[in-house]
């Protein structure tokens, strides 16, 4: 996969906690949440299941949806995760 701008959500198990980010390099920086190279809100609750994202052609956009997202209630958050991916499988392997 080319390096695209994306949004992604995380969690740590099915209707766990979830985090949103934004990158230029999706494979990268799940690889690095994986990983625990980052310490801060991923390592300290264990988030490391990709469930969900989104590419774009700028990063400006990525960025405006990122923020939609997050300012978004909880349930919204997951119907979108289990529009896409009702079992919450973890979406890293299908993109290497």
């Amino acid at each position: 996969m080319e390096k695209l701008p994306a949004v992604y959500i995380l969690t740590n198990k099915t209707n766990g906690t979830l985090y949103i980010g934004v990158t230029s390099d999706l494979i990268s920086r799940v690889w690095q949440h994986k990983q625990d190279c980052v310490a801060g809100f991923t390592r300290r609750y264990s988030i490391h299941q990709l469930v969900y994202y989104e590419l774009y052609d700028t990063m400006e956009v990525a960025i405006q949806r990122e923020k939609q997202l997050k300012a978004g209630s909880r349930q919204k958050k997951i119907d979108l995760i289990e529009r896409l991916n009702p079992n919450w499988l973890d979406l890293y392997q299908g993109l290497l």
